[in-house]
């Protein structure tokens, strides 16, 4: 995620016996934290029951195979001994047939840019092929990348566009690219430079609106009065993977290129939810395309904040922007096949004070009958979490809320139309509601052996500061410098179920600045594995949880001694972290797939300061994707 974009903004009946018994173990046994919550000092953090984590004395993983690394502040990329890495593509590299190789001159154009791999790469997910009889070639793949935003000092060599070309070439720069790859013989994979299957889809690409809101007034415009036909993916954060093999992009913070000529004509609640600002500065779109002007087309921004579905095996087809899962500024989309065959997608609203989504399907997921999945995503009903929980304890129960017009005073008196007008204004439907408000909630994951899910709550510097963010059990830190993971487990490990348990997994922190304190971190943060803001989070097949950072690289004062960027692994069951990898000077470590047999590893590396990847004289940092591998050719963390 883009921390220039969020970190400035300023907007802000349980069946199951064995859910019951895990809530009154949870209850009674209560972390160290609550007694000293007064003062705010403690000597440790002890995690829940719930957990079955932390112990007295840390246990040693038996998933993490590797030995940790220090941090760094250097302009590399660190791994432990006997991995090594590889960059599969960077920002420029041609992608379609006829796309020049990238020139570090910067002279190359908006054309250029459209055919060539898009700038910042975040979210991934890595599809394999497949033969006639369904079975998956290990050596061929698909890969689908988001190219989130743009560095517009280094794509057009200004800070500011000036120029309708300008703008033209920082929109080529934006939304998503796919490409095929292939394994070799020395077990290295490439991106094939001319496959038919390559594509790029950027903010004038087709894309068609579907689901409730579709063809609603709000999603009209002078160029689409049917308000179902929309242009361009922009701002697109994280991702997702569906069981029927279709990739899911995330528009995260759209507000940021749409601004209004005329002050008075800048739609109210686009401005107070989504912190739209008329005199928009920073991208200037709205100055050389009219179609980001407000004033011109106001309904025009009301057609991005959506979950995007792409078929990545078919280049001419036309991807859906799903308006059922609800419009605010996302950040990933967990797909979870719930027992009972429903369809479960997790979502978080990448801002401070914001919340946890959840969406559930109407219809059943049919394994064996791939045409009746195509549009699963577009029936079902919208949800936004409530932790509760006593401040100075951290864990409890939580709820789902309905995000239903008539239902939980979501109705027309009280401002909300129709179920179109809950899903365009999603966010103003959560605080009608009274939904918990978080600490910037980012990707979520869950573990398939066990059904929890776990999200990332980055940072939150209004907490506790903020009328509207106080503290409360779930985020327990004024001002939080260094951010948490939070994780729940459904009732009856029913992910459709109204009621959860939830617990901290980790305080993120630094135990050297801040000793027994609560921001020194919780027990398994350690001076050799501290770190500062989780975002990214995902597991592999074999259990082992990746933690990717986007936080403070400073290095002074609360961030002393945390290093670059980095990745980190933890085992879900003793809760032990190791730092795996650190990135380069500048860099924001996101993204993150696994091949088929876990032998290769495939991360971004966003916006980097210096020389990387390259490292030529005068040349332009570049946004990668890393391929890394064992020396040996082992399952990568074991």
């Amino acid at each position: 995620m883009n921390p220039n974009d969020v970190n400035a903004q300023p907007t802000d009946s349980i069946e199951t016996t064995d859910f019951d018994t895990l809530v009154d173990k949870a209850i009674s046994r209560r972390s160290l934290l609550k007694g000293a919550m007064a003062t705010g000092i403690v000597g440790f953090f002890t995690l829940s029951p719930m957990a079955k984590a932390v112990a007295d004395t840390m246990a040693s993983s038996k998933l993490i195979g590797f030995e940790g690394i220090p941090a760094s502040t250097e302009d590399a990329i660190k791994l432990p001994q006997g991995y090594r890495h590889t960059v599969l593509m960077a920002w420029g590299d041609p992608v379609l047939p006829g796309a020049p190789a990238f020139d570090h001159s910067g002279k190359q154009t908006a054309k250029d840019q459209a055919m060539q791999f898009g700038d910042n790469t975040d979210g991934m997910t890595l599809f394999h092929l497949k033969d006639e009889a369904g079975n998956i070639i290990p050596d061929r793949a698909v890969l689908a990348v988001n190219n989130e935003y743009t560095n517009n000092k280094i794509v057009i060599s200004a800070d500011e566009t000036g120029s309708a070309e300008d703008v033209a070439k920082l929109q080529a720069a934006h939304g998503v690219t796919i490409v095929e790859l292939k394994r070799d013989s020395n077990h290295q994979w490439h991106y094939v430079k001319d496959s038919k299957m390559n594509r790029r889809l950027h903010a004038n690409s087709e894309f068609e609106i579907t689901g409730p809101a579709a063809g609603h007034d709000l999603l009209k415009t002078m160029a689409d009065k049917t308000g179902t036909k929309a242009l361009g993916t922009i701002n697109n954060c994280a991702n997702g993977q569906t069981p029927w093999e279709t990739y899911l992009t995330c528009e995260e913070n759209f507000h940021n290129y749409f601004g209004a000529s005329d002050a008075e004509k800048l739609p109210a609640e686009l401005a107070e939810f989504y912190g739209a600002k008329a005199d928009e500065s920073k991208n200037k779109w709205w100055k050389y395309d009219d179609r980001f002007d407000l004033a011109k087309n106001p309904n025009e921004a009301n057609r991005f904040g959506w979950v995007v579905e792409i078929d990545p095996f078919d280049p001419t087809s036309t991807p859906k922007k799903r308006t059922a899962l609800g419009r605010i500024k996302h950040e990933n989309a967990e797909v979870v096949v719930n027992g009972d065959g429903h369809i479960v997608v997790y979502m978080g609203d990448d801002e401070r004070g914001e919340h946890i989504y959840r969406f559930v399907s109407k219809n059943k997921y049919q394994p064996n009958n791939p045409s009746a999945n195509r549009d699963l995503l577009d029936e079902g009903t919208l949800y936004v979490a409530k932790f509760n929980g006593e401040l100075g304890e951290h864990d409890g129960k939580g709820e789902w809320i309905a995000l239903v017009h008539g239902q939980n005073g979501l109705t027309k008196e009280n401002g909300f139309a129709d179920q179109a007008s809950i899903l365009v204004n999603t966010r103003k439907a959560a605080k009608h509601v009274k939904a918990t408000t978080m600490d910037r909630p980012e990707w979520i994951t869950h573990n398939p052996s066990t059904g929890q899910v776990f999200c990332t709550l980055t940072n939150n510097k209004h907490r506790g500061n903020k009328e509207n963010q106080p503290l409360n059990a779930a985020n327990p830190r004024q001002s939080n410098h260094y951010g948490q993971i939070i994780r729940w487990s459904a009732a009856g490990n029913d992910h459709t179920a109204d009621t959860f348990v939830w617990d901290l997994f980790l305080l993120a922190g630094n135990p050297t600045v801040h000793p027994d304190t609560l921001y020194a971190g919780s027990k398994n943060i350690t001076a050799d594995n501290m770190f500062n803001s989780p975002d990214g989070i995902g597991f592999d097949k074999g259990g082992r949880l990746w933690v990717l950072t986007d936080g403070d690289m400073s290095n002074e004062g609360d961030f002393a001694g945390q290093g670059n960027n980095q990745m980190l692994c933890a085992d879900p069951s003793t809760a032990e972290i190791r730092r795996f990898l650190v990135g380069p000077v500048g860099c924001e470590v996101t993204g993150l797939t696994f091949a088929d047999d876990n032998r290769a590893m495939f991360v971004g590396i966003q916006h980097p300061t210096k020389g990387f990847p390259d490292y030529l004289d005068g040349g332009k940092p570049r946004s990668s994707i890393l391929v890394i591998t064992r020396e040996d050719g082992g399952v990568i963390g074991a």
